[in-house]
C-alpha cells in the first residue's frame, strides 16, 4: 500500500469523524437536511471570501463560508417561525436561493478559477494527496489531513467541553432554559461547527459526501441505541468503516472514491435498518407477529374464563367459537399450553391455576384502562413469547 493511499484513507477517514460527531446532535434534533442546505448555501460565502483574498487557501474563506452556513439557518428558521410553511419547505427555499447566488458570482467573475460547481459538489479524494502543505521548503503532508485535522481537534474539544449543554438542549431546551443555559448559543454553535466541517471537507470529498457523512452514520447509529454516547460512538465507527471500505470498493472497481464511500454508507444502513435488534423491519415484523398471538392467546384465556360449557371449550370447535383458523387455533393452544396456561383432559380446554390468576389480572387491567401494564404481566407470566 503506497503512501497516497494510506494518506488518502486518513483524510476519509478523518472526514468521516469530524461529521459524525455534528450529524450525531443534528439528526437528534430532526435537522437532518439542514446540512445538506448549509453544504450548499455556503457557495456565496466561499466565492465572496475568495473576491475578497483572490486567495483560495486562505482562512477567510472558511470564515464568510460558515458566516453564510448560519444566515443559512437563521433565515430557515425566520421563513418557519411564520407559520406559513413548515421547515422542509423553508430550507427548499432558502438554500437554492443561496447557492444560484454562488452559481452566478462563480459564472461572472470566476470563470477561470478552480471554484467550479463540480469540484465543489463532487470532490476528489483521489487528488487530495497532490495538493501538499510545505512550511519553510519542507513537506508536511497533504493540505486537506492538516485542515480537516484541526477542525476536527476544535470540534471534539467543543464536544467534551459543552457536552452536557449539547445533551439537555437536544433532548429538553426548556430545561436547558431553566437551569441558565441558552439552548440558542448553543443551536447556533452547532451550526457554526456543521458549517466550518463543511467547509473544510468541501475540496477533499464535496458536499454530497459531506451530507452522507453527516446523516448516514448517525442515522444507523440511532437505530441500534437511545444512548447518546454510544450513538457518538457508533456513528463514528460507522463513518470511518465506510471511509475504509469504500476506498477500496473503489480501488477494485475503478470508480469514485466519494461515490463508493457513499454506497458503502447505504449498504450499512440499510444492513442495520433490517436486523437492528430492535427497530430492525424484521425485529419489528417478528414483534408485532408475537404481539397479535399474545393477543389472540389472552383472547383465548378470556373466551376459556367466561365459558364453563365443555362444548364451548372442545379443542376440535375452538375455531369454530372463536372464528379462528385451524392453524391459529393450533398455535395458540401450543402456546397457552408452553406457558401453563392450560390443561386438557378428554378434548375439553380448561385453565390452570397460573392461567387463571393472569386471566383475572388481565380483566383488571382492562377494566380500569390501565391495559399497557399487560406487558410487564406477560414478563412476569410468560416463560415463552409468541
Amino acid at each position: 500500500m503506497s503512501s497516497a493511499q494510506i494518506e488518502i484513507q486518513l483524510i476519509a477517514s478523518l472526514v468521516a469523524i469530524a461529521c459524525a460527531i455534528p450529524g450525531t446532535f443534528l439528526v437528534l434534533r430532526k435537522m437532518a437536511m439542514i446540512s445538506d442546505a448549509i453544504s450548499h448555501s455556503i457557495l456565496p460565502g466561499l466565492v465572496v471570501g475568495f473576491f475578497i483574498t483572490e486567495n483560495l487557501n486562505s482562512p477567510l474563506l472558511i470564515v464568510l463560508a460558515a458566516l453564510t452556513g448560519v444566515i443559512t439557518v437563521v433565515l430557515v428558521e425566520q421563513i418557519q417561525k411564520t407559520g406559513l410553511v413548515k421547515e422542509d419547505t423553508a430550507i427548499g427555499l432558502v438554500f437554492p436561493a443561496l447557492f444560484s447566488i454562488g452559481v452566478i458570482l462563480i459564472a461572472k467573475n470566476a470563470n477561470d478559477v478552480h471554484l467550479d460547481v463540480d469540484a465543489v459538489l463532487l470532490g476528489e479524494l483521489a487528488f487530495t494527496p497532490f495538493d501538499r502543505l510545505l512550511i519553510s521548503g519542507v513537506d508536511i503532508g497533504p493540505k486537506s489531513l492538516w485542515i480537516i485535522g484541526f477542525i476536527l481537534l476544535i470540534t471534539v474539544a467543543l464536544l467534551f467541553a459543552f457536552f452536557k449543554e449539547l445533551k439537555l438542549s437536544t433532548f429538553d431546551a426548556g430545561l436547558a432554559a431553566t437551569l441558565g443555559f441558552s439552548p440558542a448559543v448553543i443551536h447556533y454553535g452547532l451550526m457554526t461547527v456543521s458549517s466550518i466541517t463543511t467547509v473544510g471537507a468541501f475540496e477533499a470529498v464535496g458536499a454530497i459526501l459531506v451530507v452522507a457523512l453527516m446523516i448516514a452514520p448517525a442515522a444507523t447509529a440511532y437505530l441500534l441505541t437511545t444512548d447518546l454516547k454510544k450513538m457518538l460512538l457508533l456513528s463514528i465507527i460507522f463513518g470511518v468503516f465506510s471511509a475504509i471500505s469504500g476506498y477500496w470498493l473503489a480501488h477494485w472497481l475503478d470508480a469514485s472514491i466519494a461515490g463508493s464511500i457513499t454506497t458503502m454508507l447505504g449498504v450499512l444502513f440499510f444492513v442495520v435498518y433490517l436486523f437492528a435488534p430492535s427497530k430492525g423491519v424484521i425485529a419489528v415484523m417478528y414483534r408485532e407477529k408475537q404481539q397479535k398471538i399474545e393477543v389472540s392467546l389472552l383472547t383465548f384465556l378470556l373466551h376459556l374464563k367466561n365459558h364453563t360449557e365443555e362444548s364451548e371449550r372442545h379443542v376440535n370447535h375452538l375455531n369454530e367459537h372463536i372464528n379462528w383458523q385451524k392453524v391459529r387455533s393450533k398455535t395458540v393452544l401450543e402456546l397457552a399450553q408452553k406457558n401453563n396456561m392450560i390443561a386438557i383432559n378428554n378434548h375439553i380446554v380448561s385453565l390452570t391455576k397460573k392461567g387463571d390468576e393472569f386471566t383475572t389480572l388481565a380483566i383488571d387491567y382492562i377494566m380500569t384502562n390501565e391495559d399497557a401494564q399487560i406487558e410487564d404481566m406477560k414478563d412476569d407470566f410468560f416463560l415463552f413469547r409468541g
